[in-house]
C-alpha cells in the first residue's frame, strides 16, 4: 500500500468517527481566529475559549487592537500563559495588517508568516479554515500520529507539512488536520494511546498493536 492509499483509508475512517471536523477555537472573523490561534500556543483551546469572549467584547475592530493598551491586553489574556509576548504579537499583528495588508488578514502563507508571532502552523490553519486553500496544520498531534501510521518518518514540522501535501488531497487537508487533533486527544495520545480502541491501528507502526 502506498502512502497516498494509506492516508485515503485513514481519512475515510476518521470521517466516520469525527463527521464534524471543525476548529475548536471560537471566533467570528478572520482576525479573531488569528488572535485565538496565537493565544493557543502552549495553552489549551478550552482555556483560550474561556479568555477570548472578554477580549473580543472589548476589542471589536482591527483598529481597536491597533490602539490597545498592551497592559490591558496582557491582563485579559493572562491565564493563557506567555501573556507578555502574546499581547505584543496581537497588537503587532493588527498594526501590520492595517499598515501593510490594507486591513485584511492575508490569504497566503508567505504573507502570514511575516506577521508577529505567526508561524507556519498558524498560517496553514488560517489559509485552510478561512480561505479554503491547501493547508496542512502540523501540530504535536500531527507529528506524532503521522509518524505512527507511517505517513512520514521525521519530526521536523515543515518537512512533515510538505510531505503530507504530496499525499493528502487538497480538499481534505484542513478537515483531516482537525480530525487528527480530535483523534489525538481521544485515542492516540502521546503517553497512553488506546490502541485496543483505535479504528486505524492496522496502519500503526507501534510494536504490538493488533487490529
Amino acid at each position: 500500500m502506498t502512502k497516498k492509499e494509506r492516508v485515503l483509508k485513514v481519512i475515510e475512517i476518521l470521517k466516520e468517527k469525527y463527521p464534524d471536523a471543525i476548529c475548536s477555537l471560537t471566533a467570528s472573523n478572520p482576525f479573531e481566529l488569528l488572535v485565538a490561534v496565537r493565544l493557543s500556543a502552549q495553552c489549551t483551546d478550552a482555556r483560550v475559549n474561556l479568555v477570548t469572549p472578554a477580549l473580543f467584547e472589548k476589542y471589536k475592530t482591527l483598529e481597536d487592537y491597533c490602539n490597545a493598551d498592551i497592559k490591558d491586553v496582557e491582563h485579559l489574556i493572562h491565564s493563557c500563559g506567555f501573556y507578555k509576548s502574546k499581547a505584543e504579537s496581537i497588537i503587532g499583528m493588527a498594526q501590520m495588517i492595517r499598515d501593510k495588508f490594507d486591513g485584511r488578514v492575508p490569504d497566503n502563507i508567505d504573507d502570514l508568516i511575516t506577521l508577529p508571532g505567526v508561524g507556519r502552523k498558524t498560517a496553514n490553519l488560517i489559509v485552510g479554515d478561512i480561505y479554503g486553500k491547501e493547508s496542512i496544520v502540523v501540530d504535536t498531534h500531527m507529528i506524532r500520529i503521522s509518524n505512527r501510521i507511517g505517513l512520514v518518518s521525521e519530526k521536523d514540522p515543515k518537512k512533515i507539512e510538505f510531505s503530507l501535501k504530496k499525499i493528502v488531497p487538497v480538499e481534505e487537508g484542513s478537515d483531516f488536520c482537525h480530525r487528527i487533533v480530535l483523534f489525538g486527544r481521544d485515542v492516540c495520545s502521546a503517553r497512553k494511546p488506546l490502541c485496543g480502541e483505535c479504528p486505524i491501528n492496522e496502519y500503526c507502526k507501534k510494536v504490538g498493536v493488533k487490529k
